[in-house]
């Protein structure tokens, strides 16, 4: 039987499947053909089943979800865009179609009875994950963890009285798994199974559980049949289980034990991790391997969610699966940060998937994005009007059509000229938020906000009895009723906390200063583009022998740049030295300036240190390489406390740096410093003056005013390591 037999046979025999999933087939063949002749059927065959649950109902008495639908589009635009599925082969169930009957009925007659060996397969699912007692105890804790459906709600009388659930269990994906004809096969869960609720101004993806609840009649058969389809008896089911996953690759936002956050991100809600995978792999040029891409996913979504979320994988027993490519999709592509969806009358609709998530404020009216060929050759430029979560609207600047799925990449990007530092309130605050609002809003630049709602920077807030027991072990842990900052997922900002009867008024008089370097620090991240800079840039982190290198990091787009990877977190001691190299490998030379935030958000420039000296001073010239500090130099620069993460800024730019040298040489003159790097106590005139010359100019868009950075007079790159 031939596979596109099989395929219209599939289509022929399942309208009553389709149309209990809200759909006909006009529909699945429309959305086929709108991309039929862009993606023509590729061997091996690519199949997905994308399931994501916001709109978990009230009476199910569990949170609803915010990003889950959206991590669906998040995967769909991903898989056609950059992994070549056919949108045909894509199956989402979203909300009120994701019941559990749909989604196993979807899984076997989409993706197991339609593949074929060496076919791709897909599943991904975003929703509430939760835990069940488990007869067989395959975990010490005697649980079996599951993915919630839309129809599942807690027992009436739970958490007084257990009772069946509706779930789909760990040990249903394994039989599901073991049935897959393909050992090309991912699953990737953006759920967990610890906690519930709100945490911060984040909601975690996980439903209540534990051993009251067990697995439903329904649930029980299902495996029963299953094992009796696979041949499969009981004894050998536990064993294989045990051993490890059935088929290919399982993706897992966090640990078992750990949370999964569904995040805001400027205008919209998303997956932590989800976003991040996806936004990472829009930039790869090239197969990404399973293990280095978690591992560089990781570290990113972290930093945007809980410090306890860290995404982990597994794949199948005995195979080398760890060390091939993502998906199992050998990948080159162009890096794009955007691909063109409909285009009408000079109007460009457009998903901005590739687009950083700590940049997406430099993404809107007036950012010009260039249209690339496959081999990266510009086509015409395109720009923003608006934009709307991650879809984007645009108009052509100097062509007069693109087609759908034309990638584009950032030209130019637009940086807030009032940037905001949003500060969330956190209940903790209780009546005295308004007064807590009232004095924060008086620090220029800074914004409060209830929590719930918009994205946070930052939290303030109490220390409270519950946030000790859940940060126990962390050292300098405030004292209970301490008011101070928090990160958005309620881990703590290090030196941030005063006494504990210290007034609200008091404490935030005492942060102003902090403030105002988190909001200086926002400010310069939003012009970093590693990924995107023409300019050709690197930059190497090593000991101070100069011997062992710890870090590195390119403009890998700029001429003749070779592709590096998402570079480690080097952990380095209180007092161990460091140097770094800055390579220039233009022909033309280039205005310098690095800047070093540490934990604290305190903000020094390593980066010029001659401050009687011109603006020769900033000057790298054309194909020369920067030691820092020089043999010559009188200053070492070695790790310091706090510790925490400490990120170094690079900042290189076509034009001299006339607004911000000037800036520092008056701040180094008031601290009566000559030569030797410089601590800012407040930098925002001086971030204000390097952005001024870094940037084309100014203009207003709306009722916006935006500094204008163009990728090719500008890289802006940044080296982190944890000081330990």
């Amino acid at each position: 039987m031939s596979r596109g037999f099989s395929r219209r046979h599939f289509l022929q025999t399942t309208g009553a499947t389709l149309a209990a999933l809200g759909w006909s087939q006009i529909d699945v063949m429309r959305q086929g053909d709108r991309y039929g002749r862009a993606w023509a059927q590729s061997t091996p065959r690519k199949l997905a089943l994308l399931v994501g649950i916001n709109d978990y109902p009230q009476e199910s008495r569990f949170a609803p979800l915010n990003g889950c639908v959206n991590d669906v589009e998040l995967q769909y635009f991903l898989l056609v865009h950059r992994f070549g599925f056919n949108p045909r082969d894509i199956v989402k169930l979203t909300d009120q179609q994701a019941t559990r009957e749909n989604i196993l009925t979807a899984y076997e007659e989409h993706l197991i009875k339609q593949a074929q060996p060496g076919d791709v397969v897909v599943f991904h699912f975003s929703g509430h994950g939760s835990r069940v007692l488990d007869p067989d105890q395959d975990f010490e804790d005697g649980l079996n963890s599951t993915l919630v459906p839309v129809d599942s709600p807690l027992p009436a009388g739970f958490p007084r009285e257990g009772g069946p659930v509706n779930d789909i269990t760990g040990h249903t994906m394994f039989l599901l798994g073991s049935a897959m004809p393909t050992e090309n096969y991912t699953v990737v869960l953006d759920s967990c199974h610890s906690g519930g609720a709100k945490r911060g101004n984040l909601t975690i993806r996980s439903r209540a559980g534990g051993s009251g609840l067990t697995m439903s009649d329904s649930e029980l058969a299902y495996q029963a049949d299953w094992r009796s389809r696979l041949d499969l008896s009981q004894a050998d089911f536990i064993q294989r289980r045990r051993a490890g996953i059935a088929k290919g690759a399982a993706i897992a936002s966090t640990r078992r034990e750990q949370y999964a956050a569904d995040a805001p991100f400027d205008d919209f809600y998303a997956g932590a991790f989800t976003f991040v995978l996806t936004q990472y792999l829009w930039q790869q040029t090239g197969e990404s391997p399973l293990t280095g891409a978690i591992a560089n996913v990781a570290r990113t979504t972290t930093e945007l969610s809980f410090s306890n979320q860290e995404p982990q994988f597994e794949t199948q027993p005995g195979s080398n699966f760890d060390n091939q490519p993502l998906y199992f999709v050998p990948k080159i592509a162009t890096p794009a940060e955007a691909v063109v969806t409909n285009i009408a009358g000079g109007e460009v609709e457009m998903w901005l998937g590739g687009v950083d998530p700590n940049s997406l404020e430099a993404f809107d009216a007036g950012a010009v994005l260039s249209s690339v060929d496959a081999r990266g050759q510009a086509r015409g430029l395109v720009q923003l009007t608006t934009r709307s979560g991650l879809t984007g609207r645009g108009r052509l600047m100097d062509a007069d059509s693109l087609p759908s799925g034309s990638l584009l990449q950032e030209q130019v990007r637009g940086i807030p000229t009032d940037v905001k530092l949003r500060i969330g309130l956190d209940e903790s605050l209780g009546a005295e938020a308004n007064r807590a609002r009232a004095a924060l809003e008086t620090i220029p630049g800074v914004e409060a906000l209830a929590l719930g709602g918009d994205e946070v920077h930052y939290i303030f807030g109490r220390m409270t009895a519950a946030n000790r027991q859940e940060l126990a072990g962390q050292p300098h842990l405030p004292a209970e009723g301490a008011i101070g900052l928090f990160s958005q997922g309620l881990d703590l900002v290090p030196n941030a906390y005063g006494n504990a009867g210290e007034s609200i008024t008091a404490a935030i008089e005492r942060l102003r200063p902090k403030l105002r370097l988190l909001l200086a620090a926002r400010t310069v991240k939003l012009a970093l583009n590693p990924g995107t800079s023409r300019l050709n840039l690197n930059v190497a982190m090593f000991d101070e022998t100069g011997n062992q290198i710890l870090g590195k990091v390119v403009a890998v787009r700029g001429a003749n740049a070779a592709p590096e990877p998402r570079p480690t977190v080097p952990q380095i001691a209180i007092g161990q030295g460091l140097r770094f190299e800055i390579q220039n490998q233009e022909d033309q030379d280039l205005y310098l300036s690095v800047l070093v935030i540490d934990a604290e958000g305190i903000m020094s420039v390593i980066f010029p240190n001659q401050w009687t000296a011109s603006i020769a001073a900033t000057l790298l010239p054309a194909r020369t390489t920067l030691q820092l500090p020089k043999p010559s130099d009188s200053f070492r620069l070695v790790a310091q406390a706090p510790i925490g993460t400490t990120e170094v800024l690079v900042v290189a730019s076509t034009n001299p740096l006339n607004n911000a040298l000037q800036g520092l040489q008056a701040i180094a003159n008031n601290v009566g410093v000559s030569r030797g790097p410089v601590g800012i106590e407040d930098p925002n005139e001086v971030i204000d003056g390097l952005l001024a010359d870094i940037s084309d100019g100014t203009r207003g868009t709306g009722n916006a005013t935006t500094r204008s950075i163009n990728v090719s007079q500008l890289a802006a790159l940044s080296i982190t390591f944890d000081t330990i």
